[in-house]
């Protein structure tokens, strides 16, 4: 039987030492050119001191036309490097495993942060305009930079990040997705940018840097059967570590009436995937749920909001396989004590209901 504390191996990079991996998880705490913070320095290194095998940043964006929060770690230039330096020497002296989540919000870029927002479609809804095909190559060209430069800093790798309706789900997007050069229209097309941002990741960092792509497999117009096509590839491709699956919920039936009967998590984890790791997210709380997701074939339990309440959740995991870890409301001097800065509990307040008591 697969444990939590079992290691996993990875095809390019360093293995984890445990199957718990800390969420990508918006902040608000970097400053406001994107350099690292002390805030968001204790935040993940509190994470990776706790235990977790994975300790992955917020998303980091590529482009400042693309940053989709205030407060948002900058990657998209050499002025980051020194705090991205700091945070991942701190990280890897853990012991953990190290990545930098690479990030581009599209038409979901703020206009009062980044002026006119850009999609792969004029999208009169946010705002956004099309771009050029000049301007998604660029785009590909400023992942790879940013990829050199979590790789530089010495971050042991890297996630893509192609859910939650931002750029490169934006393409994957049948709904969102009108255009009609080779980036629209039929699949291969859409998922165009994808695969090419894994292509030209893997060739310009080579093996030592591990790779990771995260997907939803529903809502902002993906379809389950285009989503386990894109993993298909994915795994076929020998080229990407771990496929990140961000289902909102490990339990959850799926939405399209044909895949109902088996929940998201089974779906994606009868699925061949050779060497290529999964991880699942989704209100995975106690110690039985990593177990219960684990003994279903997943490799990886990607924990969130269990992470901010414990920022030692695998050790008292280890310690205890009976304990229960806290629920929210949560006050905000316990936050505090978890590592959280004033910024991010207010971020935590007015996002998500009920997390904080008060």
């Amino acid at each position: 039987m697969t444990t939590a504390f079992d290691t996993l191996t990875f095809l390019h990079g360093p293995a984890m030492p445990n199957r718990l991996m800390l969420a990508p998880l918006t902040n608000q705490q970097s400053h406001d050119d994107g350099t690292l913070s002390d805030e968001e320095f204790r935040w993940l290194t509190m994470r990776a001191t706790g235990g977790f095998g994975l300790t992955m940043t917020c998303a980091a964006h590529v482009q400042p036309v693309g940053q989709g929060f205030a407060g948002q770690l900058g990657a998209f230039s050499d002025d980051h490097l020194p705090g991205l330096t700091r945070l991942a020497a701190a990280l890897n002296s853990t012991g953990t495993v190290s990545y930098m989540q690479l990030h581009h919000a599209g038409n979901r870029a703020p206009a009062a942060l980044v002026g006119t927002p850009v999609c792969p479609s004029d999208d009169p809804a946010t705002g956004a305009r099309a771009l050029t095909t000049g301007e998604v190559q660029q785009v590909v060209a400023d992942f790879v930079h940013a990829a050199r430069r979590a790789q530089q800093a010495g971050f042991h790798g890297v996630e893509l990040h192609g859910a939650h309706g931002y750029l490169i789900c934006q393409f994957l997007s049948a709904e969102l997705n009108q255009r009609t050069d080779h980036y629209g229209g039929s699949l291969e097309n859409r998922s165009r940018l994808l695969f090419e941002l894994v292509d030209r990741v893997r060739a310009e960092c080579g093996d030592g840097l591990a790779l990771a792509v995260r997907l939803s497999p529903e809502r902002f117009g993906m379809k389950i059967d285009e989503m386990t096509e894109v993993y298909a590839r994915l795994v076929a491709g020998g080229k990407v570590d771990l496929i990140d699956m961000s289902l909102w919920d490990v339990d959850k039936q799926p939405v399209e009436e044909r895949h109902q009967g088996r929940t998201l998590t089974q779906v994606f984890a009868e699925l061949p995937r050779g060497q290529v790791r999964l991880g699942v997210a989704g209100k995975i709380h106690d110690p039985a749920d990593v177990q219960r997701i684990l003994d279903m074939g997943v490799d990886v339990a990607v924990l969130g909001r269990v992470g901010i309440l414990h920022h030692d959740y695998p050790q008292r995991m280890r310690a205890d396989r009976a304990w229960i870890p806290r629920r929210p409301p949560a006050d905000p001097e316990l936050l505090l004590a978890e590592g959280m800065s004033p910024r991010f509990i207010e971020y935590m307040r007015s996002n998500f209901k009920g997390f904080v008591a008060g």
